[in-house]
């Protein structure tokens, strides 16, 4: 039987050819997708691996053990190797126009100390490694705009093994043991990390977070691929039918059947994944360079390891043969089974209840609060979207039917009576051809919901002067940290009247500006009204006033309820009732320098203010916090871009093979419809009836599926309220579907070459 199934597949003529090679296509884009959203997964994971070195004496790192100050966290429990002698240690972050620079202090205590990855040893006092981009960077930079930050010699770069993404700026500096201990957030390590159980969002992302977020992004998008692989193994489905039916009417039995039917399409499904690596292989170089989380891969990073290659290979074809076994299933009742088939039972409205249970286990969340621990939260989410989703396929033919009686008893033209009709008949044939479109708009809403959300809440713009207007804060923390020099509460250090001068004497500088605090009106900053009138870029006084109250700080502005920045330049700080003298014996909070838009100037006046602060956190510009604050957001939303491009893409190929498929597999009954005079406008207008309507209709609850578990998610995990999409959502979701009726309109042309006399004479 497996070489008669061999013989039917590949010399059963024009047809079977026809047919393989759509199949082996299909099933190859499908593959391809699976694999490289593989590998896209394991690349992240990789440079989360790369990255956990920089955690070190983080929030989540290891513990401290004799710290210098204040204690960084409680110690990580992971299992990693220790040294003898411990390592003084203090991670931060620097900028540089829009990078940032992390900067690793360490000093040795004996020769046991540990040693960062992709170094040999620990560099001396003095002395320190770079990473090849900031190498390259420190040597095309005038000295004064960067070198200057970072004195001693350049012993060596690091390795790529340190390095989360070839273009990482990663600087370690070596200090004497004496020097660092005094310096506030350094602390004695006892080991390197090595764990990515948990990433601050500096180095990489929350792997808690990521590891939820990739589990329903997987989920989203081996849907439609599954969907996909099954929808092209099936075709031509009619026709192996009356086929094996002959099979059986000359003496087959049901299992020579079957093992037919799994050999051809097994041997689809290995075409398709033979060539579905050749396409993942020749697309790896150029995803190779697609920052999918913000930074490019390192060559290797896409990569596939053993059980993804035996998933796929194994599990492809082994879904093929199953998906073509439960076609065939009506021809194993007897050997007319084809010619006597009874119409299967309608679907119920109980269709309906894994979707409800998939609601309802998202909801019970909303009261119960957050799942607990990283596997509690993927458990959670990932089976409540799989119930829904699945919930979606379930009940999509009981949708369909629904649909296809209320058009069928409000038809007014044949077209709407025949489709309503036909897809009244066979309810679950009609839906499975746009049920990968259904998923991926479920998936699409509920990423666009979640992103929308999260964006809406935080900043939403920079100032006109944002990106030539740099802050230094003492008070608190800016921007993108680890475990910053700076901490909230030491006293701020006195600015000079030599280093406002030098400031206002670098090229191009326009002005320099002190803001003071008031222990009286902590939650206020004095500003005298001569000097902000050189920063325009922070606003400007009440005419007549001498000095200025500024409410809070300069990163959030308290008198813009829309939340845009957009408005600071143009604020008008009122007047306060302090003299100037008593305003210059207050403590300095905030040093503002506003340059002519010069990336010269400004560079150069950041390294000014890191040589006179180096405790203190590094200044930024206003962009630089708003890049910073919403950077993770950013880099989660071109994933979640990503798998909605896929799936949609995927859904998109799987709607046109499954049409065309049911559009060969009715060539004699429209054949006879047109005997009996039906026109073959008539049928085109049917056949895209019965792909439109459903689609149409279950499109609506399909969205509001996914913005409802988008919802619960945020409420539960963040505490947020969906946030209404904007028209790119509208523009997106109109766009596909759009674009999935014009797919349908494609495969009309065909009713009127594949139909005719010639055709129902012959079948």
């Amino acid at each position: 039987m497996t070489r008669l199934g061999l013989r039917l597949t590949l010399k059963g003529g024009k047809e079977a050819a026809v047919r393989l090679t759509i199949i082996v296509g299909a099933v190859a884009v499908g593959v391809g997708m699976l694999l490289i959203v593989l590998a896209g997964m394991n690349g992240i994971n990789a440079q989360n691996a790369r990255s956990a070195w920089l955690n070190t004496g983080s929030v989540f790192g290891p513990g401290p053990v004799t710290p210098g100050g204040p204690a960084p966290g409680p110690p990580n429990t992971s299992p990693v190797a220790t040294a003898s002698d411990p390592l003084w240690w203090l991670s931060s972050t620097d900028q540089f126009e829009t990078k940032t620079i992390d900067v690793v202090d360490v000093a040795a205590t004996g020769p046991d100390s540990p040693v960062p990855p992709g170094i040999s040893h620990l560099p001396g006092p003095g002395q320190f490694y770079a990473s090849p981009a900031l190498t390259k960077l420190l040597r095309s930079t005038p000295a004064s705009e960067l070198a200057d930050r970072y004195p001693g010699t350049q012993i060596g770069t690091l390795g790529p093994a340190a390095l989360p993404a070839p273009n990482s700026l990663i600087i370690v500096i070596g200090y004497a043991p004496a020097q660092i201990s005094t310096m506030p957030g350094a602390a004695e390590q006892a080991s390197i990390n090595t764990s990515t159980t948990h990433i601050s969002g500096a180095n990489g992302w929350d792997s808690n977070k990521l590891q939820v977020i990739l589990a329903v992004g997987a989920l989203a998008l081996l849907f439609p691929v599954l969907i996909f692989i099954a929808t092209a193994t099936r075709l031509s489905a009619a026709r192996r039918e009356q086929r094996f039916a002959a099979l059986r009417l000359v003496g087959a039995t049901p299992r020579q059947v079957s093992i037919i039917s799994a050999v051809e399409s097994s041997v689809g499904g290995l075409g398709g994944v033979v060539f579905g690596f050749g396409l993942f292989l020749l697309l790896r170089p150029l995803l190779t360079n697609v920052d999918f989380t913000g930074e490019p891969f390192a060559r290797g990073d896409l990569s596939l390891n053993l059980t993804d290659v035996l998933l796929v290979i194994i599990g492809v074809p082994l879904a093929a043969a199953v998906a073509a076994r439960m076609a065939m299933r009506r021809v194993q009742i007897s050997p007319l089974g084809v010619t006597r088939r009874v119409a299967p039972p309608m679907p119920r409205a109980y269709r309906l209840l894994p979707m409800v249970a998939g609601i309802g286990e998202l909801g019970y969340f909303v009261d119960v609060g957050t799942p607990k621990g990283t596997g509690g939260q993927i458990l959670a989410y990932f089976s409540g979207c799989l119930l829904i989703m699945a919930g979606l396929v379930i009940a999509g033919p009981w949708l369909t039917l629904v649909g296809s009686r209320l058009m069928a008893s409000r038809a007014h033209r044949p077209a709407a009576l025949l489709a309503g009709r036909r897809l009244s008949d066979n309810p679950r044939a009609a839906f499975r051809s746009i049920s990968g479109l259904i998923i991926a708009l479920f998936a699409t809403s509920v990423s666009v919901g979640v992103i929308t959300t999260i964006l809406d809440r935080g900043p939403s713009g920079t100032g006109s002067f944002g990106t030539s207007t740099l802050l230094q804060q003492f008070g608190g923390f800016v921007g993108r940290s680890v475990s910053v020099r700076g901490q909230t509460g030491l006293a701020a250090p006195a600015v000079s009247d030599q280093l406002t001068a030098e400031l206002r004497s670098i090229r191009l500088v326009q002005g320099v500006t002190l803001l003071y605090t008031d222990a009286n009106s902590p939650d206020t900053l004095l500003v005298s009204c001569a000097e902000l009138s050189h920063t325009p870029g922070i606003g400007r006084c009440t005419p007549g006033a001498v000095v200025a109250a500024v409410g809070g700080n300069l990163d959030v502005n308290p008198f813009d309820v829309t939340g845009n920045r957009a408005t600071l330049a143009s604020t008008v700080w009122p007047a306060a009732q302090i003299s100037p003298a008593r305003l210059a014996g207050l403590t300095v909070d905030v040093i503002v320098v506003e340059t002519n838009r010069s990336t010269a100037a400004l560079e150069q006046a950041r390294t000014t203010l890191e040589l006179a602060f180096p405790d203190q956190n590094p200044p930024q510009t206003l962009s630089d916090i708003d890049a910073n604050s919403t950077r993770s957001i950013t880099e989660l939303r071109q994933m979640t871009d990503v798998v909605i491009a896929a799936s949609l893409v995927i859904a998109g190929c799987s709607l046109a093979v499954s049409v065309t498929g049911g559009v060969n597999e009715r060539k004699r009954p429209f054949s006879l419809l047109r005997l009996t005079g039906v026109p073959v406008g008539v049928l085109r207008r049917v056949v895209a009836l019965e792909a439109a309507v459903p689609l149409l209709i279950i499109s609506v609850l399909s969205a509001a599926m996914g913005f409802l578990a988008a919802g619960m998610f945020l409420d539960a995990q963040l505490g947020y309220t969906l946030r209404a999409p904007g028209p790119g959502y509208y523009a997106l979701v109109s766009a596909g579907l759009v674009a999935s009726l014009a797919i349908i309109a494609t495969t009309l042309p065909l009713i009127e070459r594949i139909t005719g006399p010639e055709v129902a004479r012959n079948e």
